[in-house]
Formats: structure tokens, C-alpha cells, sequence
């Protein structure tokens, strides 16, 4: 018999997990790990990690061998599953950092995140641009990652409208260490050591990573001013927990990360600091009847720093076009109670607020190395909402019916945007008026289990409020301008889908129809060419174009999602294939792009992938992904080929404690075009890299 000493801690996995009222996706078991102290029997696992009943009438996807280094990254990873994109193809070791804004199902058109991704539960979106910094979590030893499709629940915030990204971090008993070496002098180190402390447990995480890089410019189009796009980037955290009581714990997180970037030109760099911290309690019964309740309050800081050259058109020389620094912090809390119901907590209420305050800083039109010009904009955006849910499991468990409820309450602080020449007088001193307003969201969705076979559907209604990003700064790419927009509103979403799931020993299927309609779109709309002085912007050269960021009428998107699992001995394969039709509704001064597909948004995307058990000593995997055609811009005049890329990898456990491995990314060194200017020069994506080497755990 397993005796409890102050009840049943479960460390590693944060989120409040209610006993009867969450079970997993149809036939999905949780991971359960039990470590044995003197005093204290510690639990471990994947319970928060699996969708709770209300997710699950929507399409729920769990990742969770996620295993850091020889170069392995979080957000290829999740580009395994299709329909989840990111604005560029490229990842966190060449893409720009602010083009790493994550989506699903054809929401897209600009950078910004239309999928609330989560850390434990902690927003991750930057707090000025809503992109993720995907590299921070390299550092991070995940225990695995929810997807849940479609408009969420309301519990995890506003802005789900694409779908939520949970990641979770585990923690780990004892030491695990691995160092590899890759293509282009490109290493990877990383490391993590846990132990019990006293009636809780402490755990330390970091990793280190770089290399030399790739050019990013196509072979046939480079010049003197092109080179290869060096990397450094690393990071660290520590994790404590302790029990309360019989039932309750608290949690305190600390991570900083660092990320260096070049673009592959002078004057292309990027630098990424960052520090984040929360502090969680938990009040969990466990497998006992009783309330159960959950307090999070963290803070987010972020520095970056980005240079952009202007190239010539020979491509030989290259000079600044811009230097920008951008200071942010996001600061949030929530609060969540389940009351009981007997031994059941169907109910779940809560309160969140979340606080975002930053800035761009820019210095830009330079003569030779001297800038000319000084601008200084941003602002503020604070949501407050609180939110309801009730999901009972009747039938046995068989018939899950949920329904939910969110009030947000927003504002908009004063926004202003200063531009000067330097050492002359002001060009531009603009204050915008304060703004605020209220918006309602919520779900509902029923799911019925028969045998092997679950049929779900589900109906929802989401908004995002716009970045300060988008309000209030102008940005070029090369000598393309784009102008902020101050009066944006608020996007929202309608949304609904119907699906099925079937597992019966190791086959499971699931197929997901959908249809979405996302009113107040976001995008940068093209509205004229050079050469002219255009507002917000200034002069724009010949052949160059001016657009701003405006509301559409509307992205309606709808398509099918298809995965298929089956066991085969000692391996597994799984399929995915997502088709997407999404299509602008435009007028005004937006009606050219109406009937038009959202730029960066292909119609078809699919993996498929073999992965080993790890059962013996030889182990391995292999990922076949493809990605349609897309266009790179609103207008559909640049168009980004389909591509067909592998990536592999072989392990060899040599004895207990160690291990040697060796992998391969885009092994048929697939050109994958991952940005094209209107100039028509192309970038690619990563190409073949190959990596070697061992793993140690303790």
C-alpha cells in the first residue's frame, strides 16, 4: 500500500488536474512516474498534460517525447503536425525574431500570434509583438506539449483563436547531460539535474547552442555583401516546489535566455535578453474528493536589439538602414477555484489580468554610418476577464457536455509616437486617446464515446486584442514600408467543428472538419508603389510599396485535419495532412485583396513520421514533412514553392548511462524558400545539417 505523507504532491506538472471530471482524449493514458523518497512519495507525470474533458470535444494533439539537443528545436517539432505555422519557414536559428508569430487553421497575414501559447501556464507571446521566442524554450526540459485546436475555452486567455500551445516542463531526478557537434562548426550543449528537497524538489536546467549558420540568400543571387548567418543562444532556469498541508503546493520559476542573431549581412544582428519568473499555488486533492483551487502571478522582461541593412541591387555593399531597440515587460496573475459537487468539479471560475508596456526605440534614414532620424513609439494594453465552465460526464462517462463564458474587460493606454530629425526639430510628436471596451467570448461542445469510436463537435467565439506592434509602429522590409495603424479594433472569431476519433489497440484516427470566420483581421495591406512620400512612413523608393495595417472584413477559413497512428512492434507511425482553404473578405481601400489567400498560408501541409519506442538499445526516428505553396505577400505577386523535406535520426544506448546519437535535418537538402523581397530576392530555410553526438544520464 502506498502511503501518502501530506498527500499526493504532483510536482512536475503544474496545471489544477480534477479527478473525475478530466479524463484524457478518447483512450489517451496519462504517464504516470512514482520516484520514492525516505519520507515522501513524489508523482510525476503527464496528468496536466492530458486534455482535460472540456478540451476534448475539440482536436487535441499531445507531444511527449520531447527530448532537448543534438540540435532538436521546439517549434520544428510542432511544424510535425500540420496546419501549425509559423509566419516565416525558417526557425529560431535564422529567422528574424519578429516573424515568429504562430498560427493554425489559415489564420494568418502578419507576425502576430493568433494561437495563445503557453509555459506552465504563463503567456509566452512577446509583450510588445506578439511573436514567440522560440529559442527560450531550448532551455527548457519539456515534459510535453497540448495542442488544442480551434477557439478555447476561456481559461487559458484571450487570443486563443487559432488554438493553444501548452507546453510543460518536467522535472528531472538525478543528472542529464549531452554535447553534440553539427554541420557549419555548429554545437550543442545541454544539461539538467534534479533532486528532492526536503518535502519538495528543485531542478536546474541550461543549454548553450551556436554556429556558424548558413547565407540565407539563395546560391545564384548572392553577392559580395552576403555570408553566412552565425548563431549563439542559450539559457538557463531553476524550478522549486514544496507541499502545503495535506494537498496544496507552491511552485516559483526562474529562466533567462539570451539569443544572437545575424541575418547574413552587416548590419543585420539581433540580440534577445530575457528574464521570466512566476510563483504558483496549488491546492489539489488529488485522488481524493474535495476543492480545488490554483494562484499564478509572473512577470515577463524583455530587451532586444535589431539591425536592418539596406543592400544594394548588385548585392556587393551593404549599409544600416535602421537600428532598433525594444524594451518590454508583461506582467499577469489568474486565479482559478473548482468548487466540489460531491466528488466531482464539474464547475471551474476564475479571473485573470494581464498588462503589456513597451517601446520601440529606432534610429533610421543613414548617411553612410550616421543616422538621421530618431523615432520613439508604444503604449500599453491591459485585459481583465473572468470566465466560467461547466462540464458534467454523464453516462458513464461516455457523454461529455460543456459549455463556457468569458468577459474581458481592455484598455488601451495612451499611445504616442515621437519622430525627429537628430540634432533638428520635431517631425512628428502624436498622442493617441486612451481607448478601452468589453468582449465576450466562450464554448460549447458535447462529445459522445462509444467502444473505440468518439464523435465530438464543438462551437466557439474568440477575440485578440491588437499589439502594440501593430498600433503604433511603422516598419520597412528592405524598401518596402508599412504604417502602423492607432485605430485598429480588436479582431474576433466565430468558429465551429465536427470530428471523430477512433483508437482500438495501437490504430487511432481522428479527422476534424472545420470552419472559421475571423472578423476584424489584421493584415499589412498594400496600398500603393513608389517613389513618393506616403504617411507614416515617408519616402518610399521606385518600385518599392507603401501598406499599412488595417482591419479586413474578414479571413474565412474552413478545411479538414486527418492523423492516423498505428503501432508496429517496436516502432510507431503517424500521419497528419491538413487542407485549408482560406480566403480574404475585403472592401475599401482593402478590395484588392478580397477573394484572395492570406499571405504565408498554404492550402496543404502533411508529415509523416517513424518513431521507436526506445524499448532496447537502438532507437531512431524519421519525419517526412511537406508544405505547400504559399504566397509571400497580401497580393498573391510572390509566390513561396511547395517543398519536401526529411530529417532522421539513430541512437545507441551503450550502456545504462550513456548513449551516442546522430541525426540529420533536410536531408535531401531541399531548397525551402522562406522569404522573397519584392526585389525577387529568395531566402531558404535550413538547409542539410547533420549532427553527432552523446547523451549521459545519471
Amino acid at each position: 500500500m502506498i502511503r501518502l505523507m501530506g498527500g499526493v504532491a504532483a510536482l512536475a506538472l503544474p496545471a489544477v488536474a480534477a479527478a473525475q471530471d478530466s479524463p484524457v482524449a478518447a483512450n489517451e493514458e496519462p504517464i504516470v512516474l512514482v520516484h520514492e523518497t525516505r519520507e515522501t512519495i513524489v508523482v510525476t507525470g503527464a496528468g496536466s498534460l492530458a486534455p482535460t474533458a472540456s478540451d476534448s470535444v475539440q482536436a487535441v494533439t499531445l507531444i511527449r517525447d520531447v527530448e532537448p539537443g543534438f540540435g532538436a528545436r521546439v517549434e520544428n517539432r510542432l511544424r510535425g503536425e500540420a496546419g501549425i505555422v509559423q509566419f516565416r519557414r525558417s526557425d529560431g536559428r535564422s529567422a528574424h525574431p519578429t516573424s515568429q508569430g504562430v498560427t493554425l487553421r489559415g489564420l494568418g497575414g502578419n507576425a502576430s500570434s493568433r494561437a495563445v501559447v503557453l509555459l506552465d501556464g504563463v503567456p509566452q507571446a512577446d509583450p510588445f509583438g506578439g511573436w514567440v521566442a522560440w529559442s527560450g524554450f531550448d532551455a527548457v526540459r519539456l515534459g510535453g506539449i497540448r495542442i488544442t485546436r480551434g477557439g478555447g475555452g476561456g481559461g487559458d486567455g484571450p487570443g486563443a483563436l487559432a488554438g493553444t500551445i501548452a507546453l510543460h516542463s518536467s522535472l528531472t531526478y538525478g543528472a542529464e547531460a549531452s554535447a553534440a557537434y553539427g554541420s557549419r562548426d555548429a554545437f550543442d550543449l545541454s544539461g539538467s539535474v534534479g533532486s528532492n528537497l526536503g518535502e519538495g524538489a528543485i531542478a536546474l536546467d541550461a543549454r548553450f547552442a551556436g554556429g556558424d549558420g548558413f547565407t540565407p540568400v539563395v546560391a545564384d543571387q548572392r553577392g559580395a555583401a552576403d555570408r553566412a548567418a552565425g548563431y549563439r543562444q542559450g539559457g538557463g532556469g531553476i524550478r522549486l516546489q514544496a507541499l502545503t498541508g495535506d494537498s496544496g503546493r507552491i511552485e516559483a520559476t526562474v529562466r533567462g535566455f539570451f539569443d544572437r542573431r545575424d541575418r547574413g549581412t552587416d548590419y543585420s544582428r539581433s540580440r534577445t535578453d530575457a528574464v521570466d519568473a512566476s510563483v504558483r499555488y496549488v491546492l489539489d486533492p488529488g485522488f481524493g474528493d474535495g476543492w480545488r483551487a490554483s494562484a499564478l502571478a509572473y512577470v515577463q522582461l524583455r530587451d532586444f536589439d535589431t539591425g536592418f541593412a539596406s543592400v544594394a541591387a548588385d548585392r556587393d555593399s551593404a549599409n544600416p538602414a535602421l537600428d532598433q531597440h525594444v524594451p518590454a515587460t508583461g506582467l499577469g496573475a489568474r486565479f482559478e477555484l473548482r468548487p466540489a459537487f460531491g466528488s466531482r468539479n464539474p464547475l471551474r471560475v476564475g479571473i485573470d489580468w494581464r498588462r503589456t508596456v513597451g517601446r520601440t526605440e529606432e534610429s533610421y534614414f543613414f548617411t553612410g554610418l550616421v543616422p538621421g532620424r530618431r523615432r520613439v513609439a508604444g503604449g500599453s494594453s491591459d485585459t481583465l476577464g473572468a470566465f466560467a465552465e461547466w462540464t458534467d460526464c454523464l453516462a458513464d462517462d461516455r457523454l461529455v457536455l460543456t459549455a463556457s463564458g468569458r468577459l474581458d474587460r481592455w484598455w488601451l493606454g495612451e499611445g504616442y509616437r515621437f519622430e525627429t530629425n537628430i540634432g533638428g526639430a520635431p517631425i512628428t510628436d502624436a498622442r493617441f486617446a486612451a481607448r478601452d471596451g468589453w468582449e465576450a467570448s466562450g464554448r460549447v461542445g458535447v462529445k459522445w464515446i462509444t467502444g473505440p469510436l468518439a464523435l465530438r463537435a464543438a462551437a466557439y467565439r474568440g477575440w485578440r486584442l491588437p499589439t502594440l506592434n501593430e498600433l503604433y509602429r511603422p516598419f520597412r522590409v528592405g524598401p518596402d514600408a508599412t504604417a502602423a495603424n492607432e485605430a485598429l479594433e480588436p479582431e474576433r472569431l466565430w468558429g465551429g467543428e465536427v470530428g471523430a476519433d477512433w483508437s482500438a489497440g495501437q490504430t487511432k484516427l481522428g479527422v476534424t472538419l472545420f470552419a472559421n470566420r475571423l472578423s476584424n483581421a489584421i493584415a499589412n495591406v498594400t496600398l500603393g508603389t513608389g517613389p513618393g512620400n506616403f504617411p507614416g512612413v515617408g519616402f518610399v523608393a521606385a518600385g518599392a510599396t507603401y501598406g499599412q495595417r488595417q482591419n479586413l472584413d474578414a479571413i474565412d477559413s474552413k478545411g479538414i485535419e486527418f492523423s492516423a497512428e498505428q503501432g508496429l512492434g517496436p516502432f510507431t507511425i503517424r500521419a497528419t495532412y491538413a487542407f485549408t482553404d482560406a480566403k480574404v473578405d475585403a472592401s475599401g481601400a482593402a478590395a484588392t485583396l478580397d477573394g484572395r489567400r492570406p499571405a504565408q498560408i498554404a492550402k496543404h501541409g502533411g508529415s509523416v513520421s517513424l518513431r521507436s519506442n526506445a524499448g532496447g538499445p537502438f532507437g531512431g526516428f524519421a519525419t517526412l514533412r511537406y508544405i505547400g505553396k504559399q504566397n509571400e505577400d497580401d497580393l498573391g505577386l510572390l509566390a513561396l514553392g511547395d517543398a519536401l523535406t526529411l530529417d532522421a535520426g539513430l541512437s545507441w544506448r551503450v550502456t545504462d548511462a550513456v548513449s551516442v546519437e546522430a541525426r540529420g535535418e533536410n536531408l535531401f537538402d531541399e531548397l525551402v524558400p522562406a522569404a522573397i523581397s519584392s526585389a525577387g530576392i529568395v531566402e531558404r530555410a535550413t538547409p542539410r545539417t547533420l549532427w553527432v553526438g552523446a547523451r549521459l544520464s545519471f
